[in-house]
């Protein structure tokens, strides 16, 4: 008698020992109930992915915020001062999906709660910060500019006269949309997602740096990339998770904070040019700008 082994290459890395009917890759934030038939779980499957790093003081903002997405919109709240039971008062947290980590930041938790294999039912991936007046915008409204624009990545525009932004990224009032995004409200596509998932590092947690990397994910990057002026935001500038550090040296807690981006922002850098500066000599080619000969 002959045992028969399955093992098939072309099968995710360590599922090989599966047979491929079985392989189960990809997975989701929908609910499920505890009894009655799997397929009968869902009444509902949201398209889009919307995420806020929060502490509870932000709950009337976030609570605005909430509203301005429609039920095809899953929630999915990081809790970044260890407070998740109080949101309860709110019907529609009841619903939503709570991840809690003390002083955290959006990107810490993205890299760890959003590979790309887990949000793979979502056509959109929101990933926002919790002191943004949405007074102006409409998520339903936004996803329709973003698909006419043929947009990647994305983020609504900056009212021009409130808080500290890029220029880049302040709302134009002549048009619907201009390109370019920084990181404060950023929107990926799935596609788009799944390379930026990959460039955010594990460790530079701040994500300095990332907003003009982003380019490096989607082709050509002048066209979707952009910045929908027709859908705006207020950025209030909260100095909420700033004031998660630590005193130290005399310092106050947003000053170390700060050091830290900034440092995280060389580092990443670096990074990136050396890793380029990698590839290029393992191809035998010589980098894009070289002046070598």
């Amino acid at each position: 008698m002959i045992l028969m082994q399955i093992w098939v290459p072309s099968n995710p890395r360590g599922a090989e020992r599966l047979p491929p009917a079985i392989v189960a890759a990809e997975s989701d934030f929908y609910l499920r109930r505890l009894w009655g038939k799997p397929s009968e779980d869902i009444t509902i499957k949201q398209k889009y992915l919307v995420t806020f790093t929060v502490g509870y003081n932000q709950k009337a903002n976030i609570d605005a915020a909430v509203k301005k997405f429609s039920e095809n919109f899953t929630i999915l709240l990081f809790h970044y001062d260890g407070r998740t039971t109080e949101w309860d008062e709110f019907e529609w947290s009841k619903r939503a999906i709570h991840v809690s980590a003390r002083k955290q930041t959006k990107w810490w938790y993205a890299k760890r709660f959003l590979h790309p294999d887990i949000v793979a039912s979502y056509d959109y991936i929101f990933i926002w910060d919790e002191d943004l007046g949405v007074e102006h915008f409409n998520g339903e409204e936004y996803i329709k500019l973003v698909r006419k624009h043929g947009l990647e990545i994305s983020q609504p525009g900056l009212e021009p006269n409130r808080g500290l932004t890029w220029q880049m990224t302040k709302r134009r009032g002549d048009r619907e949309v201009h390109k370019f995004v920084e990181i404060m409200a950023p929107v990926f596509s799935r596609d788009a997602w799944r390379c930026v998932w990959h460039l955010i590092q594990n460790d530079l947690i701040h994500g300095w740096g990332l907003d003009f990397a982003l380019r490096k994910c989607v082709e050509p990057a002048h066209e979707k990339i952009g910045v929908v002026d027709a859908q705006w935001i207020v950025h209030q500038t909260v100095p909420s998770l700033g004031n998660q550090g630590e005193a130290e040296d005399g310092k106050a807690p947003w000053q170390g904070v700060r050091e830290r981006c900034k440092k995280e922002w060389s580092l990443f850098r670096s990074r990136v040019a050396a890793a380029e500066k990698a590839y290029y000599k393992s191809m035998g080619i010589d980098p894009p700008n070289s002046t070598a000969r």
